[in-house]
């Protein structure tokens, strides 16, 4: 309450002609009396209140800073105005706070506050500024308004909150009692949409009715590029939108779309259920079809649901099921079904064929946070071999030129004491999708105990030949199956299956030999189990040698010798100082080991050959085990190894730095090769074919370059066949080059970094589907429906980066690979294979994004897989078309919808007829 002067409301009275008597002389007397003196009012102010205004802050608000131009004013009132010795009338539930640059104005009469100039309200759980402000305390009233400034534009529009609403209109009349409002031009954001209408009526704190509306996902509110006019709209905050007559505007053009009414679902949760909407298609094979239609289930906060199904009118179908799922500290992972009923051209055509194809992956993983003596992870991908290839719903890049599935399960726990130990529990899959073989443990058993030290001091040293003398205990079993796709999981399978358990205790040392070489030896003692063994002999009715399967538990024992040693050469040859390589260092690691297996002959048995029984052959009956068989002759393998590193020290080009800059020559430089003193010369050599193996890498580690040679010392006859004669003293050179390799892969940008850590990700579902993780084979088009970008998405394409664009560099990146083998097993000496392939992405302007990924086979003389992508970012619209030219999966596909999720079910999504 402001101060008043007491001068301003004492009593005075005027005289007027009377006429005299007694009583009216001593009355007259009196007031005048009474008038020669100050007298106040009934009314008391409130000491708190009485500071001057220049001098009062209320802590509560931050006060702008005062400048010459403007004074800003801060209050605080209670919930009375008035005090009386009579209990007065409540007025506000609550302290309102309020400041304004310009003045404050107070009517007592009238019950109002304004407030003008950089106006702020604070009330309960509702905030306003605005340019003007008046506050009528006896109503509850608000109102709040734009002011013009010195060229008479208006500024300071208001912005309203209420809880997590804002609103922003022209101007707003709000009741604190009833929760109503009156909004004239207002903009607010409800969820992912902007809405702006022309008159807003609040009903309560969970009710706005709209006139004139206008919604849109843009984020240019005032043009945006598209938007849904109505003139009725019911907007419940934080739950649903629903609206009257609904046209779709786009570029300020009225459209033919139109709906009667509609509705959205705006919960404050992360997902919501809602039908997903399919597209339409049209196959050459497989009639019309309606694709990727179904519904999202949004079951709870750790997992969800989407169902989706293809129709094609020949009867064809296809359902799909995707769930992710998460716990916080605990797992997290995603599990993908889909199968497929195919039906080509119609019943009594010859090119009539009907088939079903399915495929499964899970990925799951776990927090080592909740629980860090176990874990448990999974990356499943199986299914029909040639379902990848066939699949009518999707172009799966990278997967088509894929020729293996393969998925693992796999749980460990790790028991810790004095003698730890750990369990592994692992289930693995692996499938060809050329021949349909599959191979599958379930389960493969891993049990070890630590290792142990029995000749260890209380001290603990573990130093010298005796007290580095250790041992283990493992424990590995296996149930193995070979099956194919027709007989997964079928009892033939099971049948077929191949069961045994392996015993491993291996006892171990190494020490120092003469201060500069490491040694190490160790002995090996295996039992292997079994439940099924072979008897083979020759049967006379089928006139072969025939194999017979005997159940029953069996095992055999063997045990092995090796030793090894090895010692590090450095070596390093300067330059002249002026010279810009300083130096170059060469780090040799030879080593020499020997490995002896004595021969298990009483495990062995013979069998005739033929008829006669004349002819035998030796065979064990452990044979075929998973754990493998016995071997009947010694072995006696000295092996050599030696790499090689190589490391230079130039002159660094930043003048500012001393210290010579270290490159990296080569990585490695690796030769290897073993001599077999119990070697027959027929069917083994003593001396193995020397392997040479490299890599490096160069230019900044962009690119990456690996090599191999097998060069064989022996000869071979006119028919191929390796003999037991050098190749030199043949009439050849000291070896025979079998086979060679090499590989370069490059990859730069016009970015000065390396490629962020989410570009590894841009092609996870052709990583999950078992394709690349780059660009070399394309990318995936299977998520178009779900309006997933080919290319990196940007979030603001603007005018600031137009401008910036045609002032900087087009940012573009290249993907390179190129492959090249040699073969010369049989003088044949011709280059097997040489291809390269390139994945280039750029951007033409900042709207328009393109990609090839293409290659050329040399070999073949043709053109690999090629992909052209195109993308147009339309700011709240995304279009993008897909183009495969060549090979058996031609197609094309064509997008556009808008980006965001709650309306992605608007869209335009068109493929090509599938060759298949």
């Amino acid at each position: 309450m402001t101060h008043q002067k007491t001068s301003h409301i004492f009593t005075k009275i005027a005289l007027i002609p009377l006429n005299t008597n007694l009583f009216n002389i001593v009355l007259l007397s009196f007031f005048l009396t009474l008038g020669t003196c100050n007298i106040y009012s009934q009314d008391r102010y409130n000491k708190t209140s009485s500071i001057p205004v220049q001098n009062q802050k209320d802590k509560s608000i931050s006060t702008p800073k005062k400048d010459a131009k403007s004074t800003t004013i801060t209050k605080t009132i209670s919930d009375t105005i008035t005090k009386d010795s009579i209990q007065p009338k409540v007025l506000l539930e609550d302290k309102v706070r309020y400041n304004a640059s310009n003045y404050v104005k107070i009517e007592q009469k009238k019950k109002l506050i304004t407030l003008y100039d950089n106006a702020e309200l604070y009330y309960q759980d509702t905030e306003l500024k605005a340019g003007i402000i008046v506050l009528n305390y006896e109503k509850n009233e608000v109102y709040a308004g734009r002011i013009k400034d010195s060229t008479g534009k208006y500024t300071q529009f208001p912005n309203f909150k209420q809880a997590e609403n804002v609103i922003e209109p022209d101007s707003i009349r709000f009741n604190f009692k009833t929760k109503k409002a009156l909004i004239w031009n207002s903009k607010t954001d409800q969820g992912e949409f902007k809405v702006k209408a022309v008159i807003t009526k609040k009903e309560n704190d969970s009710v706005y009715f709209l006139k004139k509306a206008r919604f849109t996902t843009s984020t240019n509110v005032e043009n945006p590029e598209y938007y849904f006019q109505t003139n009725k709209v019911k907007i419940i905050p934080g739950k649903k939108v629903v609206t009257g007559l609904t046209n779709l505007v786009i570029a300020n053009v009225p459209t033919p779309i139109a709906l009667p009414f509609a509705f959205f679902p705006m919960t404050k949760e992360t997902s919501v259920s809602g039908i997903l909407l399919p597209s339409y298609n049209d196959s050459n094979n497989r009639g019309f079809s309606l694709q990727n239609g179904g519904y999202y289930f949004a079951l709870s906060d750790n997992y969800d649901l989407t169902v989706l199904g293809d129709y094609y009118t020949n009867g064809s179908y296809a359902l799909r099921f995707e769930s992710s799922y998460a716990k916080r500290y605990s797992f997290r992972g995603n599990l993908n079904f889909r199968f497929e009923n195919l039906i080509n051209s119609e019943r009594g055509y010859p090119d009539y064929s009907k088939q079903s194809i399915y495929n499964l992956q899970w990925s799951h993983s776990k927090d080592s946070k909740g629980s860090p003596n176990s874990t448990f992870s999974a990356s499943v991908n199986m299914g029909s071999s040639k379902y990848f290839q066939q699949s009518i719903n999707q172009s799966n890049v990278g997967s088509n030129l894929n020729n293996t599935l393969s998925s693992s399960v796999s749980y460990s726990k790790t028991f810790p004491g004095t003698v730890g130990s750990r369990l592994a529990l692992t289930a693995t899959h692996s499938q060809n999708t050329q021949t349909s073989e599959i191979n599958m443990t379930l389960p493969d058993l891993q049990y070890s105990v630590d290792r142990i030290y029995p000749f260890v001091g209380k001290d603990g040293v573990k130093k010298g030949f005796f007290k580095n003398i250790n041992l283990l205990y493992n424990l590995s079993g296996k149930n193995s199956f070979v099956t194919t796709d027709s007989l997964f999981f079928t009892k033939e399978m099971f049948d077929n299956a191949k069961l045994g358990v392996q015993h491993s205790i291996p006892l171990s040392t190494n020490f120092k030999l003469f201060k500069h070489f490491s040694a190490s030896t160790s002995m090996n003692y295996n039992e292997v189990w079994t439940i099924k063994t072979i008897r083979r002999n020759y049967d006379k009715e089928q006139s072969a040698v025939v194999d017979q399967t005997v159940n029953g538990f069996d095992s055999f024992r063997t045990y092995n010798f090796t030793s090894s040693l090895g010692t590090t050469i450095y070596g390093t040859f300067n330059f002249k100082p002026d010279s810009k390589i300083k130096s170059i260092r060469h780090v040799m690691r030879p080593s020499i080991s020997y490995g002896y297996t004595p021969s298990f002959e009483k495990y062995f048995d013979t069998y005739a050959t033929d008829a006669t029984g004349k002819m035998t052959k030796d065979y064990t009956r452990f044979e075929g085990g998973v754990f493998g068989a016995p071997g009947n002759s010694n072995s006696n393998i000295v092996g050599f190894d030696l790499s090689n590193t190589f490391e230079a020290k130039i002159t660094d080009p930043d003048s500012t730095k001393v210290e010579p800059k270290k490159i990296m020559l080569l990585n490695n430089l690796n030769f290897a090769t073993s001599y077999n003193f119990n070697a027959d010369g027929k069917t083994t050599f003593a001396w193995a074919p020397i392997r040479v193996s490299g890599g490096t890498q160069l230019f900044k580690d962009k690119l990456n370059m690996n090599f191999g040679a097998t060069l064989d010392p022996y000869a071979i006859d006119n028919a191929g066949n390796t003999i037991n004669v050098y190749n030199i003293n043949n009439g050849g050179s000291l070896f025979r080059m079998t086979s060679a390799n090499m590989t370069l892969n490059y990859s730069i940008s016009s970015r000065d970094s390396d490629k962020d850590e989410k570009d590894k990700d841009k092609n996870k579902q052709g990583q999950r589907n078992g394709g690349r993780d780059d660009d070399l084979f394309g990318r995936s088009t299977m998520d178009h429906a779900r309006g997933s970008s080919q290319f990196d998405d940007e979030e603001d394409t603007g005018t600031d980066k137009i401008t910036e664009f045609f002032a900087s560099k087009l940012p573009w990146d290249m993907t390179f690979a190129y492959s090249l083998t040699y073969g010369n097993n049989n003088r044949q000496n011709k280059i097997t294979g040489n291809s390269i392939m390139i994945s280039a992405n750029g951007d033409l302007t900042p709207k328009w994004k393109v990609g090839v990924s293409t290659g050329y086979d040399f070999v073949l003389n043709g053109v690999t897989y090629t992909q052209l992508r195109f993308e147009r970012d339309l700011l709240s619209w995304r279009m993008d078309f897909n183009w495969q030219p060549f090979g058996d999966q031609a197609n094309w596909s064509f997008f556009i919808g808008i980006k965001s999720g709650i309306l992605s079910d608007i869209k335009y999504d068109k493929r090509s007829a599938s060759n298949r």
